[in-house]
């Protein structure tokens, strides 16, 4: 019975009894199998970003534009302390692949990823753009300095922080939907992408515009990658299997 259930479990299936097989098993498992695969990947990936981005940002095609300012920005403080949200999306971006069921989910999920990270950089080097300079005092704070040199406030829309962070928030709730995860955590899962849309605004790396149109790539990236997807993805979760159990016969030596 315990060899049964663990192939039912990794299919994705419930146990023969008819129960459910918790959630919080089913998340686990999958975190377990991919972790280390999961953390090289999303390193590599970043990595790589990060050398495109600096290319384009050196050599755009165009000069580059000034984003406007909005009611909204003006409004917004500067709040040093969202610096923490903002820099979280380095590991939020891995919960996405890392709750992936099979190894060809996972690998569809990171050309998808990748996808839109070329796109981004796309824009960045046929249409770049910049943000007003940073405040003086934000420069006075720990981290922000480095930041700023760093980004150069430049390269500003679409902001793939907030593309990321939303293709990773609408590809793991509908993961955590699937597995009939509880409210409280599809709502953790909001909230944090959320947060680190906030922080690109409340520590200036942004404006309105740029959040906007993140939003926007990182919803049609997502979107798509839902529509396109290994066939197994549409098959229901284990939680929403329940394998018909064959009563013993009375006759049954």
């Amino acid at each position: 019975m315990g060899n049964l259930f663990q192939r039912q479990h990794k299919v994705g299936t419930t146990a023969p009894t008819g129960h459910q097989i918790p959630w919080s098993i089913e998340l686990v498992d999958r975190v377990r199998q991919r972790f280390i695969l999961t953390v090289i990947s999303t390193t590599l990936l970043t990595g790589l970003f990060f050398v495109g981005y600096f290319c384009v940002q050196r050599h755009p095609a165009y000069a580059p534009t000034m984003m406007p300012q909005t009611g909204l920005d003006r409004i917004i403080p500067f709040q040093p302390q969202a610096l923490l949200a903002y820099v979280s999306l380095w590991v939020y971006v891995g919960v996405g692949p890392g709750v992936q069921r099979t190894v060809r989910e996972f690998a569809v999920y990171g050309l998808w990823l990748c996808g839109l990270c070329l796109c981004g950089l796309s824009i960045f080097y046929l249409w770049p753009t910049q943000v007003p300079s940073p405040l003086l005092s934000a420069i006075s704070f720990p981290g922000f300095g480095a930041l700023h040199r760093v980004d150069e406030t430049s390269n500003a829309c679409p902001s793939m922080h907030v593309a990321v962070a939303i293709f990773t928030a609408v590809r793991v709730g509908g993961v955590l939907r699937s597995v009939r995860a509880p409210l409280w955590l599809r709502s953790l899962n909001v909230i944090w992408c959320m947060a680190i849309v906030y922080s690109t605004l409340a520590i200036k790396q942004h404006v309105v515009l740029d959040v906007i149109a993140g939003a926007l790539v990182g919803l049609l990236f997502a979107l798509m990658s839902l529509r396109w997807r290994p066939q197994t993805s549409r098959e229901p979760g284990f939680a929403e299997l329940a394998l018909p159990t064959e009563p013993a016969s009375e006759y049954a030596p």
